[in-house]
């Protein structure tokens, strides 16, 4: 069962401390493990990537395998249905539409003293999607990270999924036919990030890998940065839902279940000033958990990870949501927007009792790829901004540099970087 907690009690603080405080993924220590995949891949390059992708996905690949042709993608996109096309067509419209405001427009200009001061954007050059393929296949994965990358002009876009017993879904292949990725591979696990990374015969390098995954993969991201980018690293999916007495028990219920069904370490909390929806809602998640084709997932991630905290205010519903900075937060309110300027720590918001966060994970527009753990304290969820770079302009005459020579002199001097000085003083004696 969920933790069940109320404000107005004593040692609220404390238990209320030992949920942020709680681990929610795996103890096992994956770091040494992908460390030794990671110097295996530098070394040995596609030998060391097929023999380890035959050895966790049970297949008989060789380094001709690896990548699939347009052929194996057009032929598997055909078998996809009309519905299951028009769906992913309407996501990717709808991403397109959204992200395309992201964009930024460069910006150079002239100071009051004649200095040409700037900013120009640019796209990486090429671009690493790691797209999950074990316990399930997430299309709408391929086109949250893809169409984001493809908007800001990345030119090279590679996705690596594993195909545990040479499987692979039809719709995630023309997922990534739709939204414009230029090569796949049969390749997943932390040896596929290496790949990405460092690179092998078969797989070019990129310059930032992006996508979720499991322990392994996000220790291999870890373990990777600085040497490509890396978008973030992703725990366990998770959502808040801050209701009112207007809100729904059966709705409020089925939005806690569909993030509990992500199973070990998902976490769904709801904060209610109600007692009565509190109750109204645990009864309702036991009727729907019970009723799911598939329920041990959501029943794991209900019992081990949730909770309902009842509180006195939504103001206070809003302090706690802060503390928590969860990946999603859903505002089940009649008047969301009231309560919306007060939500500063967020990966998204969903206002109103009609958003349900699905909408947000398929075909809203906005980008489910988001800061979890409470990293929205610090963290934005994945946009254009991040396959892009910024590059500042500066421009000196003679005039201009004259101005600024005794300031930008004085301040090498303080600094004994008697070189950086002299670059400058050097130029006003001609």
């Amino acid at each position: 069962m969920p933790i069940r907690l109320d404000s107005a009690d004593a040692d609220f603080e404390r238990l209320f401390q030992d949920l942020l405080d709680g681990k929610r993924e795996s103890s096992q220590d994956v770091n040494d493990i992908v460390a030794g995949i990671i110097a295996d891949v530098r070394a040995r390059g596609d030998d060391a990537v097929v023999e380890l992708t035959n050895k966790f996905d049970r297949n008989h690949f060789t380094a001709a395998d690896l990548r699939i042709s347009e052929a194996e993608i057009d032929k598997a996109a055909a078998r996809v249905t009309s519905e299951v096309r028009a769906a992913l067509q309407t996501a990717h419209d709808r991403i397109k539409a959204h992200h395309e405001k992201q964009k930024p427009e460069d910006h150079i200009y002239t100071d009051p003293l004649g200095v040409t001061l700037g900013t120009r954007w640019t796209p990486v050059d090429a671009v690493g999607i790691y797209v999950p393929g074990g316990l399930a296949t997430y299309p709408s994965s391929v086109l949250m990270n893809a169409v984001p990358a493809r908007v800001a002009g990345v030119e090279r876009i590679a996705m690596v999924v594993p195909t545990p017993d040479g499987q692979i879904a039809a719709p995630l292949l023309l997922a990534a036919k739709i939204s414009g990725v230029t090569e796949i591979y049969r390749v997943g696990g932390a040896q596929a990030v290496a790949a990405l990374a460092y690179g092998t015969a078969t797989i070019a390098p990129v310059d930032k890998v992006v996508g979720p995954g499991n322990a392994f993969v996000a220790s291999a991201k870890r373990q990777v940065f600085g040497k490509v980018g890396i978008d973030m690293i992703a725990g366990p999916s998770e959502v808040l839902v801050i209701a009112d007495g207007s809100a729904n028990p059966a709705w409020v219920a089925a939005d806690l279940i569909a993030q509990a069904e992500h199973g070990a370490g998902a976490r769904s909390i709801l904060v209610t000033t109600e007692k009565g929806l509190a109750d109204a809602v645990a009864a309702e998640v036991e009727r729907q958990i019970n009723v799911l084709p598939n329920p041990a997932n959501a029943r794991e991630g209900w019992d081990d990870c949730s909770a309902i905290i009842t509180v006195n205010s939504l103001n206070e519903a809003a302090l706690l949501a802060n503390r928590i900075a969860s990946e999603h937060v859903e505002l089940a309110l009649n008047d969301p927007q009231a309560l919306l300027p007060a939500i500063r720590h967020a990966g998204a918001i969903f206002l109103g009792h009609h958003t349900p966060e699905a909408i947000g994970d398929y075909v809203g527009g906005s980008n489910h790829v988001l800061p979890t753990a409470g990293t929205a304290r610090f963290a934005s969820g994945l946009g254009v901004l991040d396959f892009m770079k910024r590059t500042s302009i500066l421009g000196c005459d003679p005039t201009t540099l004259a101005a600024l020579s005794e300031a930008a002199v004085t301040l090498a001097e303080v600094e004994g970087l008697d070189g950086h000085g002299r670059s400058v003083s050097i130029r006003l004696n001609h």
